[in-house]
């Protein structure tokens, strides 16, 4: 059977609607700790458990994975992503630089994707073949063609697990990055990297990670706006990917190249 991918969007409007009030109207209230300097607020478990329950009513065939208590039933799809404040840490401070990001997930990839900042008062929509949207405008991304033209976002540096091994590959890209790129920029939140690249705010975003909550939606903006969206081996992004790159095209073969000598520059193990 056919999605519907167009009334799904109203659908996930909808919910992200309630969610973007929640952030609006609540303080982060208590801050529960996730691990090493990882944290969750009051609000991103209001939020989750808002849209959790809207999306069992409305959409009751589709699962349903959010980043802070996880799957509801089996995994299957299709599946609802959602990071109920992608950029906890921005949201926690009152930096605005955070975001509600809810994405459809299939078995053939990211389809139907809502990003709202809710205090920057910008709503990014797309479905799958469609384009996309900011504030119901059609946008499309940067056609850079120079990495020393371009300005690109990078990812956070990990946290927890592992994070020293992982961050001397980040740190060794910002290195390549800062010789490289016209500016380089950490701005704390996978959805507005990914929906300022479509909006050609950016030129690129590097995230040497992929979460579904918080890459799913903006993988189809940013796509639908003429970006490519590949992993780090250059292959096309997919749910299964274990980097998130996007940028104008003629930029990845440069940004891989980057990768690729920050890679190189690492001592043997």
């Amino acid at each position: 059977m056919r999605t519907d991918h167009r009334s799904l969007l109203a659908v996930a409007e909808e919910a992200v609607d309630i969610a973007s009030d929640l952030a609006r109207s609540e303080l982060p209230g208590v801050i529960t700790g996730k691990g090493d300097r990882d944290m969750a607020s009051e609000v991103d478990f209001a939020i989750e458990r808002a849209v959790r329950e809207f999306l069992r009513e409305r959409t009751p065939e589709v699962t349903f994975l959010g980043e802070e208590e996880g799957v509801s039933g089996e995994r299957a799809y299709p599946m609802w992503a959602l990071d109920p404040i992608d950029g906890t840490a921005n949201f926690i401070r009152g930096i605005p630089l955070c975001g509600i990001s809810l994405g459809l997930v299939e078995r053939t990839g990211f389809t139907v994707g809502v990003v709202d900042l809710p205090f920057l008062g910008s709503r990014y929509t797309a479905v799958v073949g469609e384009g996309a949207s900011r504030n119901g405008a059609p946008m499309k991304a940067s056609r850079a063609e120079d990495l020393g033209d371009a300005i690109v976002a990078i990812g956070d540096y990990a946290v927890g697990n592992g994070s020293v091994e992982k961050n001397r590959l980040r740190l060794a890209l910002t290195h390549q990055l800062a010789a490289r790129a016209q500016r380089v920029r950490m701005l704390g939140s996978a959805a507005v990297d990914l929906c300022w690249v479509a909006e050609g705010k950016i030129d690129a975003s590097i995230m040497l990670s992929n979460k579904p909550w918080a890459t799913s939606a903006g993988v189809v903006i940013a796509r639908e706006a003429g970006a490519a969206v590949v992993d780090s081996g250059g292959s096309p992004h997919t749910p299964a990917s274990q980097a998130t790159i996007a940028a104008a095209p003629a930029l990845i073969p440069q940004i891989l190249d980057a990768l690729r000598a920050a890679e190189s520059s690492l001592p043997p193990d």
